[in-house]
């Protein structure tokens, strides 16, 4: 078991053991076969961020530093919190993706329409927050 994880992997299989499930268990929980939580308790592949949710949610809390205090910041939570690629929030909005990429880099004006968005969602990363992270919210 990974006594400090790093990747999003060694968090999952750190979890795992410590509920003494085993891989198809946690398969079931997330909708996919065994190989692919081996595959991504192994740094094989990555998780595809629509499993971000329920992989917060098997966690407890999200490894990941999420700073909601700047807007940059705020678009990244928002589409990690909600599972949503680049692509599907920029569809939400109405630009392309690259332009969603673009504004989590700090660069370019942000739409109302974003901006609209994240200001009437609650961001509750608390229940998701890990120790191990610096998380800073506004």
């Amino acid at each position: 078991m990974p006594l400090n994880p790093t990747t999003l992997g060694e968090y999952i299989r750190k979890r795992r053991m410590e509920q003494k499930l085993f891989q198809k268990d946690v398969g079931a929980i997330f909708n996919v076969s065994e190989a692919c939580i081996t595959n991504w308790e192994n740094n094989k592949n990555e998780p595809q961020i629509q499993y971000y949710p329920l992989i917060f949610g098997f966690l407890g809390y999200c490894p990941f530093e999420l700073d909601i205090s700047t807007l940059t910041g705020r678009i990244k939570a928002y589409r990690y919190l909600n599972g949503f690629s680049q692509k599907r929030l920029a569809k939400m909005v109405d630009v392309d993706p690259s332009t969603i990429l673009a504004w989590e880099n700090g660069k370019g004006r942000v739409s109302d329409k974003l901006k609209v968005l994240l200001d009437s969602y609650e961001f509750v990363i608390n229940r998701y927050q890990s120790p191990m992270c610096s998380h800073q919210v506004a």
